[in-house]
């Protein structure tokens, strides 16, 4: 993304990265070839956030966000580079659009792409790029520590810094930052919530189709993930609830949310009568935002401080990758924006 000759006056500058999604892996890749000093801490065991794949035995479900769309020549270019590594594919799949008055073709023209062979190849990708990427790592809280920062993990480790990026969602920014959170967007923007379930049937769903937004009932959307490039050729899919379903049903079991949205699913126009073979659920407690924020970035000059994420640029997968970019080169002083 850059060459490390750029800014080799950032040399030795340590930053503190929270976060090993799609904004976290970007914004510490930018800093790091421009010479930073950069630690990654992510509580998860792997990198990806939303975009993170789930793996069941030899099947990949991509049970977070499920494409993304290139708009901007920032990614753009990067993605022409994505491309040719290998990590990326274009998804050229028969999607549907499903309410009340039936079924019909999505609008064509729209180029999607995911990650091959799952969701998270772009950020593993990334976090193996980096030398310092610590799974596992659950930022307690984050304080300042004489002119920078210091971060302490739920067991007792610590982390010291001159510059921080954190790229947790709102509410859990505002928890690991303390009164340095207190701050309009970390308490006005409200991400919602998403349940996801996986699921392997013993038949083919629809012969017509291999996704669908559904815009009636409980279900948002759902996808077959045989149509993925670099995913077995097996009856697995992917159903997402929409966010006031979610948000209503939030504490639910998991096999209730699953026996209602697939419930829900084979009541579709087009699916047939399949019977659930395996089931896994996951509940997303922050996926897109209502009201996202349009700035790229919240940077505080005096305490060298970013906060990211896709929220603060449209609550897509390129707006996470914007996010990151603008992230870094704020603590780099190039205030490029996306």
């Amino acid at each position: 993304m850059e060459s490390r000759s750029e800014c080799v006056e950032n040399d030795g500058l340590r930053v503190a990265v929270v976060g090993a999604g799609l904004a976290g892996l970007t914004a510490a890749h930018k800093l790091a070839a421009a010479g930073c000093d950069v630690v990654v801490a992510e509580k998860s065991r792997g990198p990806g956030g939303r975009m993170s794949t789930r793996r069941e035995g030899d099947l990949r479900f991509d049970h977070g966000a499920q494409y993304f769309t290139a708009r901007h020549p920032g990614l753009l270019d990067q993605l022409a580079v994505w491309r040719a590594e290998g990590l990326v594919q274009r998804w050229d799949a028969r999607i549907a659009v499903i309410d009340e008055t039936g079924i019909r073709p999505a609008k064509p023209g729209v180029d999607r792409y995911v990650g091959v062979p799952g969701m998270n190849a772009v950020c593993r990708h990334l976090a193996e790029s980096l030398p310092d990427c610590r799974f596992g790592w659950e930022v307690a809280g984050a304080y300042r520590h004489g002119a920078g920062w210091r971060l302490e993990s739920s067991n007792g480790k610590r982390i010291e810094a001159q510059a921080l990026v954190v790229t947790s969602p709102p509410v859990q920014a505002r928890g690991i930052l303390g009164p340095a959170g207190n701050f309009s967007p970390l308490t006005s923007i409200e991400l919602l919530p998403c349940w996801a379930v996986m699921l392997v049937l013993d038949r083919p769903l629809s012969p017509d189709w291999d996704a669908a937004f559904v815009n009636s009932g409980p279900l948002s959307w759902l996808a077959s993930q045989a149509s993925r490039p670099g995913r077995p050729n097996a009856h697995a899919w992917v159903l997402h609830a929409n966010a006031d379903w979610s948000r209503d049903h939030l504490e639910m079991d998991g096999g209730a949310v699953c026996e209602a949205l697939f419930g829900a699913t084979v009541s579709l126009p087009g699916a047939g009568p399949a019977k659930v073979q395996a089931a896994r659920t996951h509940r997303w407690r922050y996926a897109l935002a209502r009201n996202p924020a349009d700035t790229g970035v919240f940077w505080n000059e005096s305490r060298r401080l970013a906060v990211a994420g896709d929220w603060c640029a449209g609550s897509r997968v390129e707006g996470a990758f914007l996010s990151g970019l603008a992230a870094a080169s704020r603590i780099l002083g190039q205030d490029l924006g996306t």
